[in-house]
């Protein structure tokens, strides 16, 4: 059975190696740069990969909920605009962590292959 997330890492494993796939394709390429990157540097780049697609859906949220007008939560009073801000920014954070839009997935990628290629092998 296939998924229908196509941006969502997945890892292929045998008994020899696990590899990162791209697009229900192995990505040797993300493989190799995760055998030079240290597992805290990699954490680190989970993180600011989140959080950049939270900013980004937060973006995106505050946009749509920019042009409502009317009574209730999203209404247009002096103090739900203050509320409305809090709520996408929750939002957001929550929207990423569940996986997001797959906008974190590729600056993971992109942040991964930056460091192991700073990294000297001796």
């Amino acid at each position: 059975m296939q998924t229908s997330m196509i941006n969502t890492p997945h890892v292929v494993t045998s008994s020899a190696f696990s590899v990162e796939s791209r697009n229900g394709r192995p990505d040797f390429e993300l493989a190799a740069a995760l055998q030079k990157v240290s597992p805290q540097q990699q954490a680190k780049a989970q993180k600011t990969a989140t959080d950049f697609e939270a900013m980004f859906l937060n973006s995106m949220f505050s946009q749509m909920t920019s042009g409502l007008k009317g009574e209730g939560p999203f209404g247009d009073t002096p103090g739900t605009g203050v509320w409305r801000s809090m709520l996408t920014e929750q939002y957001s954070k929550n929207f990423a962590k569940a996986g997001g839009v797959g906008v974190a997935t590729e600056v993971y990628r992109t942040l991964i292959m930056q460091q192991a290629k700073t990294i000297r092998t001796a």
